[in-house]
């Protein structure tokens, strides 16, 4: 199937009227790209945040008509609009596995590589090569919450201990643990996609006969190693759990933090732990503890 784009800038225009604008008129995708260089930060609860030079792009089937779909756009809108679109043909492609062919091998600490599947091997004998694939869950090692993880668990000793990844997204962590030698690693997350592509990850780098995934409702059985990279919200709500499933003498690593939220997710997790160091990373911090036996 072959599809056209109609691109214009947000300008003056609210983004929701010009969302509901492209929807009546038969969109099948509406995008708000930065026209600019303007980063974005963390958007408060309820706050849409968009660039101060925004550009709009709707995407339509061309069994459409683009000149009917400009012009019922500049009926809904004006003429102001649609006098600055332009029109592009669009090839029909895998749009939610493009971004993979941009993404690079990456190195995190001394020895752990996560690397497309269709990336060379790393030049390096020493090398411990994740092969991931992550599909629709969220994990590859581009976001510093991650990649804080993935160091936090290369720097410690997991080998021969038993893990716990809660939240695992793609499994790249727990997945990690066990190619650095872990002998035991469970996955835990609310989203059954989560699960699928962790066990798929894991059977694809050979290390599934030792992973475990669970959804949220089981209870969670003490490990050697606790690992949640989520959000700080959800961590506070969760220390008595997280602090239950980490055995005496145990490494808790939290992420997902921002550097203003890092205090109140101490405090939530003190009574349990004693905290050894705060990495600090693009206003994000992973947190490594060690529990009170």
């Amino acid at each position: 199937m072959l599809f056209y784009e109609i691109a214009f800038p947000l300008g003056r225009f609210n983004s929701e009227t010009v969302e509901a604008a492209l929807q009546g008129i038969g969109a099948l995708s509406i995008t708000f790209t930065d026209l600019g260089s303007t980063p974005v930060l963390e958007p408060q609860v309820g706050e849409v945040r968009l660039w101060s030079d925004t550009l709009v792009r709707g995407l339509f089937d061309q069994c459409s008509s683009p000149t009917h779909a400009l012009a019922a756009l500049s009926a809904e809108l004006g003429t102001a609009i649609t006098a600055s679109a332009r029109v592009s043909a669009v090839q029909d492609k895998i749009w939610e596995r493009e971004w993979l062919n941009d993404w690079k091998s990456l190195r995190f600490g001394k020895r752990l590589w996560i690397c497309p599947w269709s990336a060379a091997a790393p030049d390096d004998p020493n090398a411990i090569v994740i092969r991931l694939d992550p599909g629709l869950a969220f994990g590859t090692g581009t976001h510093p919450t991650t990649a804080l993880c993935l160091e936090a668990l290369e720097s410690r000793c997991v080998a021969g201990r038993s893990i716990l990844d809660y939240g695992c997204g793609s499994g790249i962590l727990a997945i990690a643990g066990l190619k650095l030698g872990a002998a035991h690693a469970t996955a835990v997350d609310i989203d059954p996609q989560a699960l699928l592509a962790t066990r798929d990850n894991a059977e694809r780098n050979g290390v599934s006969t030792n992973l475990e995934t669970h959804g949220v409702t089981l209870p969670l059985k003490p490990a050697d190693c606790v690992v949640a990279n989520i959000l700080a919200q959800p961590l506070i709500e969760l220390a008595s759990l997280l602090t239950g499933a980490c055995r005496p003498a145990g490494i808790l690593i939290l992420s997902g933090i921002l550097e203003a939220q890092c205090a109140s997710v101490m405090a939530a997790y003190q009574s349990g732990f004693v905290f050894a160091e705060v990495i600090k990373r693009d206003d994000w911090c992973c947190l490594h503890a060690r529990r009170l036996g």
